[in-house]
């Protein structure tokens, strides 16, 4: 079988060459006539072998490189006068960066001890953090926590794990605990919407519906991912007989999102706290249209247009 050739019109395969040229003298780093060299050793002072040394001249894209010998020494030739950013490294170990400077094609030895590289310790706390939400599923919570408390006593700087903690004393139903964990991990982030909806979700069931709708009216509605803390304000308001500013909120959660049957229902609801009869019908009969026939609420929803028929 003959091989396919595809012709390139001579055009085009010169701009491709022209280009691949202008590409390669992009890169090209500029030769000289110095040599880098220098040692490596460990922390005892023993020679490393095979150290990878790497060479990047600034303003250059590609790089110059070699390998350290038995006695730790390493040497780059053909580096030119300017200023290089020299990265010796190994696994296992921490990557040491220096700047050396060539003049008059003469460089100073670059002489590193390279240390262990520092654990990772998000290795570890994830593993944790994995196994604690484990154990909080099965109920041990106790033993959730004391996992959460550990890993902070440990890493006190990953102050996220205060908000791990809360949500276990909000677990049990220790409110003011959990409380009191969260505002750590907010006073950290105040921006997180999650962390402020959690909390509004806690006052909320501590009766403070003041200071969860004060926390809710700093959040935009764009950022929030689901409208199930702003449906237990809305319950609040409704059971408060404040339908008309049920109606408002229920209102802008439908038009982030319309698919989310609930909000029919408890505007319905709200609607009906509010004497606007007509409109809660229109609601609890699109609740009814959407939501699954065993959803707790269609019943109620359908005394509801019973009585609105009479």
């Amino acid at each position: 079988m003959r091989a396919l050739r595809i012709a390139i019109p001579l055009r085009t395969a010169v701009a491709v060459l022209a280009a691949a040229l202008l590409a390669s003298a992009a890169i090209a780093q500029p030769r000289g006539n110095a040599r880098l060299s220098g040692k490596v050793v460990d922390e005892q002072g023993q020679p490393l072998e095979n150290v990878l040394v790497t060479a990047q001249l600034a303003g250059q894209s590609d790089s110059l490189s070699g390998k350290t010998d038995k006695k730790g020494e390493w040497t780059i030739k053909g580096a030119a006068n300017g200023v290089w950013k020299g990265e010796v490294s190994r696994q296992g170990l921490a990557t040491v960066t220096e700047t050396l400077e060539v003049k008059g094609d003469k460089a100073p030895p670059l002489n590193v001890t390279l240390k262990k590289a520092e654990a990772d310790p998000m290795v570890e706390v994830n593993a944790k953090v994995k196994e604690a939400a484990n154990l909080a599923q099965a109920g041990k919570i106790p033993d959730a926590r004391k996992i959460y408390e550990d890993l902070l006593a440990k890493y006190p700087q990953i102050y996220q794990l205060e908000g791990f903690i809360a949500r276990t004393y909000a677990a049990e139903n220790n409110i003011p605990t959990a409380l009191q964990h969260l505002k750590i991990n907010i006073d950290k982030e105040p921006d997180n919407v999650e962390l402020k909806l959690f909390q509004a979700e806690l006052l909320m069931e501590s009766g403070d519906n003041a200071g969860a709708t004060a926390i809710l009216a700093t959040i935009d509605l764009k950022d929030v991912k689901d409208p199930y803390t702003h449906i237990n304000q809305a319950i609040y308001l409704i059971n408060g007989k404040k339908g008309a500013e049920a109606v408002d909120l229920l209102t802008k959660l439908i038009a982030q999102f319309p698919t989310t049957n609930e909000l029919y229902y408890y505007r319905g609801r709200a609607y009906v706290a509010s004497d606007k009869l007509d409109d809660a019908k229109a609601d609890l009969e699109k609740f009814v249209k959407m939501a699954p026939p065993n959803a707790k609420e269609v019943a109620d929803a359908n005394k509801i247009l019973e009585q609105i028929k009479k």
